[in-house]
């Protein structure tokens, strides 16, 4: 039941990001590194991939589909934390300091649990399961497709 309602508080959290990075995309791009080529382009992109991957990490029909949907959250949240970091780092530079340490290392040191809930939630993995209830919790889904 934790990781359905986790599940789902996830998928709740990605497509209003998603829908942020669609609607209002100037915040993300200020915040996007010099070094990325089409930042109006790739904001848009990925408010798409956000909308996608809680559409599949949210669907209960096929445990596959949630796996990929999980394992492309996860891959989105790493492909996106050199824009977390530079956004600290343009933050804390301005004279007043910007949201400050309190805001942005809670952020930075919240980005591993996220890889890791989108990964749990969709079941591409089962750490920190002990090797026995994950076996159990497997054989328990036989036939989810």
């Amino acid at each position: 039941m934790t990781r359905v309602a986790l599940r789902g508080l996830l998928a709740g959290f990605y497509a209003a990001a998603g829908y942020f990075h669609l609607t209002v995309p100037g915040p993300f791009l200020r915040i996007v590194p010099g070094w990325v080529p089409m930042p109006q382009t790739v904001v848009a992109l990925t408010g798409l991939a956000e909308f996608a991957g809680a559409a599949a990490l949210f669907q209960p029909w096929s445990r596959r589909l949630r796996k990929i949907g999980g394992i492309g959250l996860a891959l989105y949240a790493l492909c996106v934390w050199p824009a977390n970091v530079n956004h600290m780092l343009m933050d804390l530079a301005r004279p007043d300091h910007g949201w400050g340490l309190a805001y942005h290392v809670p952020r930075m040191l919240a980005q591993p649990l996220l890889i890791w809930l989108a990964l749990w939630t969709g079941e591409a993995t089962e750490w920190p399961a002990r090797p026995g209830r994950a076996n159990r919790a497997r054989s328990d889904r036989k036939g989810d497709a």
